[in-house]
């Protein structure tokens, strides 16, 4: 075997994760197949009102993980640059999810300016699947904040999580 055959596929996936979803997971579920390695990355300080801080978000991936098995899986957080990020971890690929065509546009122009700083990396959009398509974070979290049903569109520990930030009781 060529060295160029043992070398890792190390692929990046990253995002400010605030909350995790099931469409994020999926995503992850898929790199991983795709990938020898998939590294969650979780922005620490995006321009974002965050709900959650950056080592309660990876500790929800992290719970996320272990219960769904993903052994070539794992997270960390990061700062500044993603390029830089993947550099440091020795990846050569970025993951990215799209669920509409403004996704799309804000991914293409990261794509091309992460393809000028960092040539070398390629960029990998996957595509949601159709039951996750309207998710997002920030509908999510003000749908549990006024008391929403959100159970089927969030992991277990995610749902326990906004329950205790919205002093919920868990059911």
């Amino acid at each position: 075997m060529s060295n160029a055959e043992k070398r890792q596929r190390i692929a990046v996936y990253p995002g400010s994760f605030d909350p995790l979803t099931h469409g994020h997971l999926d995503i992850a579920r898929r790199g991983a197949r795709l990938f020898d390695t998939l590294i969650v990355a979780v922005y620490a300080v995006p321009d974002k009102n965050l709900l959650f801080s950056v080592d309660e978000r990876v500790q929800l991936w992290e719970e996320v993980i272990a219960a769904e098995g993903l052994t070539n899986v794992r997270v960390e957080k990061f700062y500044g640059l993603v390029v830089e990020f993947v550099r440091s971890v020795g990846g050569s690929v970025i993951v990215k999810g799209l669920r509409s065509p403004n996704d799309f546009e804000a991914e293409f122009q990261q794509g091309l300016m992460n393809r000028k700083l960092a040539p070398e990396i390629e960029t990998v959009c996957l595509l949601t699947n159709l039951q996750h398509l309207f998710v997002s974070s920030s509908l999510l979290k003000e749908v549990a904040r006024l008391g929403g049903n959100v159970s089927d569109m969030l992991p277990p520990a995610v749902i326990k999580a906004l329950q205790r930030k919205f002093g919920q009781s868990e059911t």
